[in-house]
């Protein structure tokens, strides 16, 4: 089987980690902006649900790293690619970076006139 399909494979499963990991940590977010706004609703005191607080804010510090994790390991694919002689770019679902847009299977960098 051909390299470049075997990690476009690859590829595909790190965009849907990464993709993953963001929503859980979106989730996680809205989650204890919400309990604050119930018990702000609520007019509760700040001690009703400070322990779940916690507990949530404990988990979004675990999905940041779970995160860090993901964006390194990244690196580190993008490293395998190349020694393996896998030169195209692998293409994600995700907002791709600054100055660069996709055609077909390789990415283009926008310059800049002037």
């Amino acid at each position: 089987m051909d390299k470049a399909l075997i990690a476009q494979r690859v590829a595909n499963k790190l965009f849907s980690t990464e993709n993953a990991v963001d929503a859980a940590i979106l989730e996680a977010t809205q989650l204890l902006g919400g309990m604050i706004e119930a018990r702000q609703e609520i007019g509760f005191s700040a001690v009703l649900g400070s322990e779940a607080a916690a507990k949530i804010g404990a988990a979004l510090n675990a999905l940041t790293e779970a995160r860090a994790a993901v964006v390194s390991a990244h690196s580190e694919l993008a490293e395998a690619k190349l020694r393996l002689g896998v030169r195209t770019k692998m293409v994600g679902t995700g907002p791709k970076s600054f100055g660069e847009s996709t055609v077909g299977d390789n990415v283009v960098e926008h310059r800049r006139a002037g």
